[in-house]
């Protein structure tokens, strides 16, 4: 590598024009820049010095960028490698992306897209489009565009476990040691390296959300934002907005000037969770914001430029989507350049022990307890022979009540609330609230079988047990020791349902 402090840079283009072009628009921003006209000429380069990246066209006189960037890769070379594509090439885009490529362009290059793409590639910091409100994130809940109503906050972060190891410390949340999850682990580490939009999937519960964050702690955008997006959450009315924000007046409600999805994400990472669920009148907006790398807000008359490496989520087969005419198949090649499966728990049971091992720590952290409840041998025997098709959700969901139903330091197979054949669905959450409303005072009502059956059977119960135990707690001037007496519970068991829960003394006028 040059001894220069500037990065080192080699802009590979037969058009001398161009070359130049590219050569003085890096050379003002300080880099130190060589070209080269051809495949073999850009080897000479390469073979005589290092670069920190190498920029070329696709289309050279003795070859493509392809065969030179696909040389660079094969050599274990360190360079970052950017192709220059025609217009409307996205196949040759694609191919590169997977090839190794960090990212693309497409001609005719936009100078401002030029400079951010290459400066994204060295690791600076990119431009940031003028923004109204610096780190707010969008909310559409207080304007809604015409024809829609309000609606709650769009973007929902999905819990997860904190776990242990992994070569990096990004990936220090991905526990177990199973082939299935070495493998995933280095796919992440190869992943993260480039621009390349990576497709997560996994059935429901697996952690899609937890490996895109690893892939950006990892990528080189670790420092900047990371916006998670749940797309099935957002009202069709209010994709757009949430989605490229809005401008003042631009509608009846709109009082400021909002960031969407895609400037809130500007030099990060935006995750697209079960893209599978948007419609296909946003999926075409949202292709035109991949391949522009700009979007308009509503309102605005100009677009924003904005530098953003997507990772999207399902548990759909998109390629089935895609044949039944459901998801447009060219947003799906844009998005499925890189696809990272993960696998299901019953898939990496070796995993499970360490995984409940993590849960019960934090679960102990939250409730405020030093020592970990932990399992029993049987307890661990009947959890590995369930089939967890809620997978780690689950798991965790299955856990937290187990805890409370303990009495003592150790979960045995019957605080699990799985049946003996747990090849079969326990009904796990039964037991436990039955415990508690039974004991309770003056009990919430349950419907009854001629009205409305709640449509969230497990938020409901929670719902139930809450108010249950805060009445207790006001009932006893909120001492937590004589309102769990007062339900048949140990202290430690009142702990770990009010943690569980998010009940704090002090919210309920207590000490």
């Amino acid at each position: 590598m040059t001894a220069s402090a500037s990065p080192s840079l080699l802009v590979v283009d037969d058009e001398p024009d161009l070359r130049t072009l590219y050569e003085l628009t890096l050379l003002r921003e300080g880099y130190d820049v060589e070209t080269a006209g051809s495949v073999e000429e850009a080897w000479q380069r390469l073979s005589e010095r290092g670069y920190n990246a190498v920029i070329s066209d696709m289309r050279l006189p003795d070859g493509s960028g392809l065969d030179l960037l696909r040389r660079i890769e094969a050599s274990g070379r360190p360079e970052k490698t950017i192709v220059i594509t025609a217009y409307g090439s996205a196949e040759n885009a694609v191919e590169a992306l997977k090839a190794g490529a960090f990212d693309y362009l497409t001609k005719p290059v936009d100078l401002r897209q030029f400079r951010g793409v290459v400066a994204s590639a060295l690791g600076r910091a990119p431009a940031m489009p003028p923004t109204v409100k610096p780190g707010a994130l969008p909310s559409a809940a207080a304007a809604a565009p015409p024809g829609g109503a309000a609606a709650a906050p769009a973007s929902v972060a999905v819990t997860t476990v904190d776990l242990v190891a992994g070569p990096h410390p990004a990936l220090q949340r991905l526990v177990g040691q199973s082939t299935a999850m070495q493998q995933v682990r280095s796919m992440i580490e190869r992943v993260a390296r480039g621009m390349a939009p990576v497709m997560v999937q996994g059935e429901s519960g697996t952690g899609k959300e937890l490996v895109a964050r690893a892939i950006h702690g990892v990528s080189g955008r670790a420092s900047q934002a990371f916006i998670a997006v749940n797309c099935s959450a957002i009202p069709e009315q209010l994709l757009e907005a949430e989605f490229f924000g809005y401008r003042k007046g631009a509608f009846t409600g709109a009082t400021e000037d909002r960031e969407g999805f895609f400037q809130a994400a500007n030099g990060g990472t935006l995750f697209l969770d079960e893209i599978g669920d948007l419609p296909l009148s946003m999926q075409s907006k949202l292709l035109r914001a991949i391949q522009e790398r700009s979007v308009r807000p509503i309102g605005a008359v100009t677009e924003l430029p904005v530098n953003v490496r997507i990772v999207s989520a399902t548990h759909k087969d998109l390629a089935t989507e895609v044949h039944e005419g459901r998801f447009r198949q060219d947003l799906y090649y844009r998005l499925n350049v890189i696809q990272l499966r993960i696998p299901p728990l019953r898939e990496r049971v070796d995993d499970l022990q360490a995984i409940c091992g993590a849960v019960l720590e934090r679960i102990a952290r939250d409730a405020g307890v030093a020592t970990p409840p932990r399992l029993s041998a049987d307890a661990v025997r009947h959890l590995a022979a369930y089939g967890f098709p809620g997978n780690v959700r689950e798991l965790e969901n299955l856990l937290h009540r187990a805890v409370t139903m303990a009495a003592g330091d150790v979960i045995e197979p019957v605080d699990l609330g799985l049946p003996d054949d747990t090849g079969a669905d326990g009904d796990w959450g039964a037991p436990e609230v039955a415990t508690v409303v039974a004991a309770a005072p003056a009990p919430a009502p349950v419907p009854a079988a001629a009205e409305a059956l709640p449509t969230d059977l497990v938020a409901y119960l929670d719902q139930v047990e809450r108010d249950v135990l805060v009445r207790a707690l006001e009932r006893h001037r909120f001492n937590r020791t004589a309102a769990g007496a007062s339900l048949g519970l140990s202290l430690r068991q009142m702990r770990y349902r009010m943690a569980r829960l998010g009940i704090n003394v002090s919210d309920h006028g207590g000490d």
